[in-house]
């Protein structure tokens, strides 16, 4: 997996057989809000990876592991902090408990004191869901759906995020309201496919994740015009 992020959000995510490939999926959902984030691995990454991440602007490269070569490109770029991350338990490949390791308590600054509450660890699995529509979404909408969501959590409210094959299309933060949200992660989306050359926005034929209930039909409506065919 790969995540770009940029202000505290997430502006790609992607999962795929390799860091490289998983890079340039979630890079091409933003290439723009991607210039001078922080990119994080989950796998070591080796030299051809990270070639291709210091072809951008970055400031902060994560990862559980480098290879020589690695660190031999990423030395070559200016003011980039390195870290080595120790995977989650969790996180592990052959690890049954995704909750493990993860610090059982959150704590944020808030004005005059500390905001102390129980961390949102929990991993929502498929046989949990709940299918309230006529048409059921099928298998390959099903995994998108539970990355969708997963990504949702990490993006400041009111979460948009459009996923389609194991990567964002599109992601809209932090909006006062869910319309509003809908519409940028869709913006983002066609764009996204004009610099990459598509003829259609990639948000067509994807699904789409929700951090909260829909109030109006307006957020919901706006996602079904971007072309996105499952909500959760």
């Amino acid at each position: 997996a790969c995540v770009i992020v940029k202000h505290a959000n997430p502006c790609g995510v992607a999962v795929a057989a390799a860091p490289l490939d998983a890079y340039k999926l979630a890079f091409a959902t933003d290439p723009t809000s991607a210039f001078g984030g922080i990119i994080a691995f989950n796998r070591e990454v080796d030299g051809a990876t990270v070639e291709a991440v210091a072809a951008q602007f970055l400031e902060v490269l994560m990862a559980p592991g480098y290879t020589a070569e690695a660190l031999a490109v990423i030395e070559r770029k200016k003011n980039v902090r390195v870290l080595h991350i120790e995977l989650e338990i969790g996180a592990r490949p052959g690890a049954r408990d995704a909750s493990a390791g993860r610090p059982e308590l959150d704590f944020k600054r808030v004005g005059g004191g500390l905001l102390v509450q129980t961390a949102d660890t929990r991993a929502l699995s498929a046989s949990e869901l709940k299918v309230v529509t006529k048409r059921a979404p099928t298998p390959a909408q099903l995994d998108d759906l539970l990355f969708a969501w997963r990504v949702a959590k990490h993006v400041k409210s009111n979460a948009i995020v459009y996923a389609k094959d194991g990567a964002t299309v599109g992601v809209g933060a932090g909006q006062m309201n869910r319309r509003d949200s809908s519409r940028i992660a869709a913006i983002r989306a066609a764009e996204a496919g004009e610099t990459a050359g598509l003829k259609v926005s990639p948000a067509v034929g994807s699904v789409v994740a929700s951090d909260a209930f829909f109030p109006f039909a307006d957020g919901l409506l706006a996602a079904a015009e971007a072309g996105a065919t499952a909500i959760i």
